[in-house]
């Protein structure tokens, strides 16, 4: 597909068995950043992007969520939503496990003496993050992109600015979600749902960088 809105001179694309992919006529591609220095590219449709060649300089590869990761996320969060206030606490107590300074990021957690699991602030705080994330993940096929509401994606990018996120926050906390996640549903955890929980946390992590700025 060709655009002359697009920095790419070529793209070349591939779909599922049975997708009919051959038979559309463009696809429909947004910039992501990903970090500081470079961009990714997602998809707006379900279909599998193999190669962007960026006029004959770059070569990337580009992969979009998929209807099979959809239905795994889809799957292992009706199996989690029942007990979601355990795992989004859980799963902030993982991220403090890997990473104790990550608490100076959090005005209620920094001076406080209270043990973390009996904080009166961190258990809403981390089921409000965890639900987010995780409902995120469940519309990214179905909307096109990471979303939150867009004044929350917004605010997101702006607090996650103000108190100096960096890319290894949301790498430890990447990996604490999959662990809490690969906890909750052992009995349907694999590489795949893997993938797809990364490549879900990974677009909503996008989003919210696009967005931390004053």
């Amino acid at each position: 597909t060709k655009s002359t809105h697009s920095p790419f001179r070529s793209i070349s694309a591939e779909g599922n068995s049975g997708s009919g992919f051959s038979n559309l006529r463009s696809t429909e591609l947004s910039w992501v950043r990903r970090d500081g220095s470079g961009c990714g590219l997602v998809c707006r449709i379900p279909r599998i992007i193999t190669s962007v060649e960026n006029k004959g300089r770059t070569s990337l590869q580009v992969t979009a969520f998929t209807e099979e990761q959809e239905a795994l996320v889809v799957k292992s969060w009706s199996s989690m939503k029942k007990n979601a206030g355990e795992l989004g606490l859980k799963f902030f107590l993982r991220v403090f496990e890997i990473a104790p300074s990550a608490k100076n990021l959090f005005s209620f957690l920094k001076d406080s003496d209270v043990p973390l699991e009996q904080n009166p602030k961190l258990k809403p705080h981390a089921v409000t993050v965890f639900v987010m994330t995780c409902e995120s993940a469940v519309q990214l096929r179905k909307v096109g992109k990471a979303s939150v509401k867009e004044s929350s994606l917004i605010d997101l990018g702006a607090t996650h600015f103000k108190y100096g996120v960096a890319d290894e926050h949301f790498e430890v906390t990447k990996y604490a979600l999959l662990e809490t996640i690969k906890e909750a549903v052992p009995e349907m955890w694999s590489s795949e749902m893997k993938n797809a929980w990364g490549e879900a946390y990974d677009q909503l992590v996008a989003a919210i960088k696009k967005e931390m700025k004053p």
